[in-house]
């Protein structure tokens, strides 16, 4: 079977919804952990947050953003339809993401132990709950089959489609989310505070394998197409196996003090997550209703938006690799010392 545009910008919105769970799912995971921070080193651990998020966090949106762009563009019907079923998910999702950036910053600039950036830190904290779990809402109504498309967009309408599948996808999520983000932080910190998200990487694993048996066993009554999907298809037994390969393996490392194998394997096996759930409703964009298909915008559209991907990747990704090389290496802030060496003189 030959590919279609649909499907290769389909592959595209997969892979940028994973590169999305991968970056900005960790600097969620880091509000997560900011409102869980505990112990005598509260404020140590919230600091590293803060210090890991900083440089980052607002570039890690360019890849919701490229997929609501691919799907306005190239599956025009799909996205009218989504935005209006989904309208209230979506709206709480967005307003999250909002306020979360909103008071990340605000809480920076607000004196230290003071009540005002107390209130801004527990905002932060809330929305990045609320936030990915509006996200999880969202994926799983659309991979249930209980979204019903076509109707007028009101707020008791947008959560019809809430059920214990989409709470489910809600609370994976948000443990995926947790759990990068811990074992990152252990990358990024020593010491004491290295033990303490240690410590918090393998609850969050655990609570990880929690929310996805359950969501799994749900599946298999409120998303059938899903469910027929990770069991029945050829790719079905490989993949679970590669997935919990990688869940074993980040265990073992953080175990073992091996945090950067630790970070590749958490990695992957969010990844394979992600690949799982898109492959599994394939050629579904809603189900059982919207296929990739049925969606697509002329197919000169969707040929020209591949077009202008193809070019945008040879600046998204050296951008990125320069922001990530910069704040995120080895010692990230010996090159702006440099450069600020270099201008007083």
């Amino acid at each position: 079977m030959s590919l279609t545009p649909a499907d290769l910008l389909g592959a595209v919105m997969l892979l940028a919804l994973a590169a999305y769970a991968l970056l900005g799912g960790a600097d969620f995971g880091g509000g997560i952990w900011d409102l869980l921070a505990s112990g005598p080193r509260r404020a140590e651990q919230r600091a590293a947050i803060e210090r890991a998020i900083g440089p980052i966090w607002e570039a890690n949106h360019v890849w919701l953003i490229l997929v609501v762009v691919v799907l306005f563009t190239g599956f025009p019907a799909a996205f009218g339809a989504i935005s209006t079923a989904l309208f209230g998910p979506l709206v709480v999702l967005l307003v999250g993401i909002v306020l979360r950036g909103a008071a990340f910053t605000f809480r920076t600039y607000e004196e230290p132990d003071g009540r005002a950036q107390a209130r801004w830190s527990l905002l932060f904290s809330i929305s990045s709950v609320v936030a990915p779990a509006m996200l999880g809402v969202v994926v799983g109504a659309l991979a249930s089959g209980r979204l019903r498309l076509g109707g007028p967009a009101t707020a008791f309408g947008a959560f019809a489609a809430l059920s214990p599948f989409t709470a489910a996808t809600a609370a994976l999520t948000c443990a995926s989310f947790a759990f990068l983000a811990a074992v990152y932080l252990s990358v990024e910190t020593d010491g004491a505070l290295r033990e303490d998200f240690r410590r918090r990487a393998v609850g969050a694993g655990v609570a990880l394998f929690a929310a996805a048996a359950a969501t799994a066993a749900l599946s298999w009554r409120e998303a059938p197409v899903v469910f027929h999907g990770l069991t029945s298809r050829a790719w079905s037994a490989p993949l679970h196996v590669a997935t919990a390969t990688c869940a074993l393996t980040a265990f073992g490392a953080l175990a073992a003090g091996r945090f950067r194998l630790a970070r590749v394997a958490a990695s992957l096996q969010i990844f394979l997550i992600v690949l799982g759930w898109g492959a599994s409703q394939y050629p579904y964009l809603v189900v059982p209703e919207m296929t990739l298909a049925s969606a697509s915008a002329p197919r000169r559209t969707q040929v020209s938006l591949l077009v202008a991907l193809a070019v945008g990747v040879w600046t998204l990704f050296p951008s990125l690799y320069l922001l990530f090389r910069v704040f995120k290496g080895e010692r990230p802030f010996a090159v702006l010392d440099r450069g600020v060496r270099r201008t007083e003189r």
